[in-house]
């Protein structure tokens, strides 16, 4: 570990027994994260143009992310504050405002880029919703004292929001967003009132239940959930004062926080699972919106553990440099953990977790003593047939993992594609202490089928089942393997998968259907550092031929250069194949080797036998079913 490069306050253990953070650790790690950001503002302060490679967008576009995703930090600081700025922030995004709208889309140092559609550099869309956030949450002490013309070109650069096409997902909100501060600053309208309610039917049409809603028309289940699609609408709510939003999305927060608050580990860490991982501890903003709008069914000490086990995680890991600026990766710099749409500034979407700051110094989410989180209560299973996701956790060493059945970030109107297959998707299985291997690596949890040489990747998942009884758990899909060469896809060829867990076993059973003669199929476990505390097992239970270890020299966002299990087997036309997985840090854990007593397998049905208790799982494919009895 590494220590912050800001000047934190001492530890208070007595009411923070598990991270030692306060409210005051809140406050000056917001004031660290803007003083490091502001070294690199324009002269007229409308840009921050970070150090690092552009994204996508331009560098102009970059330096108005800069502006606007640290304005949310400040915001959320003087917000919680009371309008209290001992650092005098707002002055500074007042005057950075006033010049960057003062001549928006004109090609020089301080004005903004205009806002376009999502197809054509359309990143200022984004940053529009964190200026717009900021501006209500600062309005008496910033907007109010704008002079009207400033106001008025402010409105006019915003409305390019409410007046261009946002991608096809969690965009939608962006206007939505703008639409709401317009409103109420007494500037809306026909236009303002259209964004807001587009927004809304496509929150209803994009909730699956649970408290999960995928990202778009697909099956994107991921932390968009909390940061964007769960945030800006209770947000909205808690600000407005509307109460017929807030009856309607405030109970989703609660339900989402029900399975989400199991997804962090006991060292805080949230789980390595989606897009935009580089945003970190935002991971924590549905927890700390919960708290805040009292939409959460977590006690208010829980709450306080998770966000700040989360921020604590991130610093005491080097996600700051010693320069205080936010790297791109996860804990340190990281390419493989990026989007091609990240820039030097993307890291600072963490400043959602500042929402926590909106409460006051006397709220019991931050007067009430931690307490432990749900990963360190007991081992727990928990499925969630909506998302097709099983979620697994063991209290000995604080783990959690993800088994993944339903979330494939594939756009509807796609075609399968390899080229198109994202490690943060595609894999069967993640964790809050491992990340998967780079795309140029052997695929760590993933089943393939190699045809004429060939491997195949996961690509389009769908989802056939979930559930889970005391003390275990099960998530079922099949997808259609697709290949970087030749042909995409093979005729008929397809794979059925089950995943049961218990403690921190992980039963993982395949069919394979249509394997051409010549075919091989492969299956690798989790990928870990070789030396280190987390270890990987995998163990072939019926089927499988061969077993090896592989490397991964590009290693994971978790270590440099990591090391995988992996088995194999000759297959042709139908075969079943069964394996058990593991993945621990409890000292003195005992091989998978012991810990089945018997496998029976025909071509429809598998049946396992426990040793420790003599408990029987039996999955049956023709039809799909699952049952597990002591």
């Amino acid at each position: 570990m590494t220590s912050s490069p800001f000047r934190l306050p001492a530890e208070d253990r007595a009411s923070s027994p598990h991270t030692g953070f306060t409210r005051a650790h809140w406050e000056a790690a917001a004031d660290g994260l803007l003083h490091a950001a502001w070294k690199w503002a324009t002269p007229g302060r409308a840009m921050l143009d970070l150090p690092g490679r552009p994204s996508r967008s331009g560098v102009r576009s970059d330096g108005l992310e800069g502006y606007a995703r640290t304005f949310l930090a400040a915001a959320f600081r003087v917000a919680g504050a009371g309008g209290g700025d001992p650092h005098n922030w707002l002055e500074r995004y007042a005057d950075g405002l006033t010049a960057g709208t003062r001549t928006a889309g004109r090609d020089d140092a301080e004005s903004w880029p205009l806002i376009l559609d999502h197809t054509v550099f359309g990143q200022p869309m984004v940053e529009s919703a964190s200026v717009a956030i900021g501006l209500r949450l600062t309005r008496p002490w910033l907007w109010d004292r704008l002079d009207p013309g400033t106001q008025d070109r402010a409105e006019e650069w915003l409305r390019g929001a409410l007046r261009h096409s946002p991608a096809p997902n969690n965009w939608y909100l962006f206007p939505f967003s703008v639409a709401g501060f317009l409103e109420s600053v007494g500037r809306g309208d026909p236009e303002t009132a259209r964004a807001r309610q587009r927004a809304l039917d496509l929150l209803e049409v994009w909730y699956r239940g649970e408290g999960w809603y995928a990202d778009g028309d697909g099956r994107a289940f991921d932390h968009y959930n909390g940061w964007a699609l769960h945030l800006y609408p209770v947000l909205d709510a808690y600000l407005s004062g509307d109460a017929e939003l807030a009856a309607r999305y405030g109970p989703r927060l609660s339900e989402h926080l029900e399975s989400f608050s199991l997804m962090f580990g006991a060292d805080g860490a949230p789980l390595h699972f989606g897009r935009s991982l580089t945003y970190r501890f935002a991971a924590g903003a549905a927890v700390g919106m919960g708290a805040v709008s009292g939409h959460t069914p977590l006690a208010p000490g829980v709450s306080r553990r998770l966000i700040s086990g989360s921020l604590r995680y991130f610093l005491d890991r080097g996600a700051t440099g010693e320069d205080g600026l936010l790297s791109l990766g996860w804990h340190g710099p990281h390419d493989a953990t990026l989007q091609v749409y990240s820039g030097p500034s993307s890291p600072y979407w963490a400043s959602k977790a500042f929402v926590a700051l909106l409460a006051p110094e006397d709220h019991p989410l931050w007067t009430a003593a931690e307490e432990p989180a749900p990963s360190e209560s007991a081992d727990r299973v928990l499925s969630l047939p909506s998302a097709g996701l099983l979620v697994q956790s063991t209290r000995a060493d604080g783990i959690v993992r993800l088994h993944n059945h339903g979330s494939d970030h594939a756009r509807p109107h796609e075609g399968e594609s390899a080229a198109a297959s994202d490690p943060h998707y595609a894999r069967l299985a993640y964790s809050t202490s491992t990340g998967p291997t780079a795309v140029g690596n052997t695929p760590d949890n993933h089943l393939s089928v190699r045809v004429a040489g060939i491997r195949s990747s996961r690509f389009r998942i769908h989802p056939t089942g979930a559930g889970h009884g005391d003390g275990w758990g099960w998530a079922a899909s099949w997808h259609r393997p697709v290949f970087p060469e030749g042909a995409p896809t093979v005729p008929g060829l397809r794979v059925e998968s089950v995943t049961v867990v218990r403690g921190r076993y992980e039963l993982r059973v395949h069919r394979i259907l249509g394997a051409p003669a010549g075919s091989l199929a492969e299956q690798t476990g989790w990928a870990t550092d070789p030396g280190g505390e987390v270890r990987s097992a995998l163990h072939g239970l019926h089927g499988w031929a061969e077993r090896e270890e592989v490397r991964a020299p590009q290693g994971t966002a978790f270590t440099g250069w990591a090391v995988l299990p992996r088995l194999a087997a000759e297959v042709e036309g139908t075969a079943v194949l069964v394996a058990l997985a593991s993945l621990t840090a409890e000292p003195g854990a005992a091989g998978l080797g012991v810990a089945v007593s018997g496998v029976d397998v025909d071509v429809d049905t598998v049946e396992v036998r426990w040793a420790d208790d003599g408990a029987v799982t039996r999955v049956g494919f023709a039809p799909l079913e699952v049952v597990h009895a002591g």
